[in-house]
């Protein structure tokens, strides 16, 4: 579904990819990690259009996204959750979620299923939410673009333990409608119960790949890559 193929970007002279290589399959669950400046939102951002790809390929189910405008990439079915959530602060959670709908299975009524938190708060402005109740709402208004992917950029950082779990089941049962689900994170544990295959960053490349299991039964993997 998504294919990137040394890929090397960076912020004007600073180069900060160099030579990514990363794919997901239909249905999958695919996770990115690293330390942090590895490149794992660099990447995201080059995916999406926001910062122009110097080398390489991306493409979406065989279509090339590299020079595509961002909204017309977002129109090819990619959806994301972004660091730091972006909802509407002066809409209510109803008119947030509205806001970005599009036709497709995931309606406003599914999701409010899915986090049923959101559903009483359906009134309330976004201001009004806490930070674990905002970051459903995002994970929502992604799912109400009705994505063919759908992208996580550090959808648990900076919440408690309570409110992570929420958002892990919550994933799972969204990986079991099918759904194709690129995440980064800091949280392994959670991860190797959802996702299918790992991509460890470091330096601005995909250092090390496998499927969760080999991530389980390699305790040197994770210290070279996620250790302090």
């Amino acid at each position: 579904m998504l294919e990137l193929s040394d890929v090397h970007a960076g912020y004007g002279p600073v180069p900060i990819l160099f030579g990514v290589n990363l794919r997901v399959g239909a249905g999958e669950v695919v996770a990115l990690m690293g330390r942090n400046g590895m490149g794992k939102t660099t990447t995201l951002r080059t995916m999406f259009g926001v910062l122009p790809a110097t080398r390489g390929a991306v493409t979406f189910n065989g279509q090339s996204l590299v020079g595509m405008p961002i909204h017309k990439i977002a129109r090819l079915g990619l959806g994301i959750v972004p660091e730091g959530r972006g909802i509407f602060v002066k809409l209510t959670v109803r008119e947030n979620l509205i806001a970005t709908a599009r036709p497709g299975p995931w309606t406003v009524e599914r999701v409010l299923d899915l986090f049923p938190r959101l559903g009483e708060r359906a009134g309330n402005m976004g201001s009004q939410l806490s930070g674990g109740e905002q970051q459903m709402l995002a994970i929502g208004r992604a799912l109400l673009t009705n994505p063919r992917l759908l992208v996580l950029d550090e959808a648990t950082e900076g919440l408690a333990p309570t409110v992570r779990a929420l958002i892990w089941d919550a994933l799972s049962r969204v990986k079991s409608e099918g759904q194709s689900i690129l995440v980064i994170d800091k949280f392994l544990a959670p991860l190797t119960r959802i996702a299918d295959r790992f991509y460890m960053m470091e330096k601005g490349v995909a250092a090390w790949t496998g499927t969760s299991a080999d991530v389980v039964a390699r305790p040197d993997v994770v210290a070279r890559f996620l250790g302090v």
